[in-house]
C-alpha cells in the first residue's frame, strides 16, 4: 500500500478481498463449492457468481463503461437470486474466468478515471442514482469483503479449512483438542447467560 495514493490504497483492499473469496474454491469439488450450506442457500461459486456481477455493474456500467459480459441472471424476467448460485451447466472455469474478466475490467476503469468521476447506477431510482467513483469502489470492497467472510464459514462448514488466503489462517494456534476445549467453553458460556438452556 502506498498511502499517498488512494486508487493504490482502495485497490489493494479490494483484491485482498478478491484473493480470498477466490482461495476459498481451492481443492473442493464441483458438488461442494455449489452446495447450499445455509437456509438461504449460500453456496461458494454462486458467491463468486455474484462478486463478479456486482463489480461489472458498479465499475463498469455505472461509469458509461459496460464490459459486453452477457449476465443473463440479471436480466429483465430472470429467477429472484439468480446471481447467487450456479447451475450444472455454468461450468466453475466460466464463473472462475468472468470474476477476473471483471477484476480487469473494473482496474481499468479505476485507472482510468479520477475517484470524483461522477456515474449513474441504471438500477438505482433516478433521484439518487449518481454515485462517485470513490463510492462505488467503496461499496463494491465492503460487499466483496462481506461475502469473502459468507465464504470463510461456508468453507468452515465443509472441510473446516479457515483463514485469510494460503499464507495467513490469521487463527490462534491450537491442535483439535484445543480446539474443541475452546468450543465446549463458548458453549457453556452461552448456557449459563442463557439461563443454563
Amino acid at each position: 500500500m502506498n498511502p499517498s495514493d488512494p486508487k493504490a490504497d482502495l485497490h489493494f483492499y479490494l483484491q485482498s478481498a478478491r484473493d480470498a473469496l477466490m482461495w476459498k474454491l481451492e481443492g473442493l469439488s464441483e458438488y461442494d463449492i455449489r452446495r447450499p450450506l445455509t437456509p438461504t442457500g449460500t453456496n461458494l461459486l454462486g458467491l463468486v457468481k455474484h462478486v463478479a456481477s456486482v463489480e461489472l455493474g458498479y465499475l463498469g456500467d455505472t461509469f458509461g463503461r459496460p464490459s459486453g459480459e452477457p449476465l443473463p441472471w440479471l436480466e429483465d424476467g430472470a429467477e429472484p437470486n439468480a446471481d447467487m448460485w450456479v447451475t450444472a451447466d455454468e461450468p466453475r472455469a466460466y464463473m472462475v474466468e468472468l470474476y477476473r474478466r471483471a477484476w480487469a475490467h473494473a482496474d481499468a476503469t479505476i485507472d482510468a478515471l479520477p475517484l470524483d468521476t461522477i456515474g449513474r447506477v441504471p438500477w438505482w431510482p433516478a433521484d439518487r442514482a449518481e454515485v462517485t467513483l470513490h463510492h462505488a469502489v467503496v461499496r463494491v470492497i465492503a460487499d466483496t469483503h462481506r461475502h469473502a467472510g459468507h465464504a470463510d464459514i461456508v468453507r468452515e462448514l465443509l472441510d473446516g479449512a479457515v483463514g485469510m488466503n494460503k499464507g495467513n489462517d490469521n487463527m490462534p494456534p491450537g491442535d483439535a483438542a484445543w480446539w474443541d476445549d475452546y468450543r465446549g467453553r463458548l458453549e457453556r458460556a452461552a448456557r449459563e447467560a442463557g439461563g443454563g438452556k
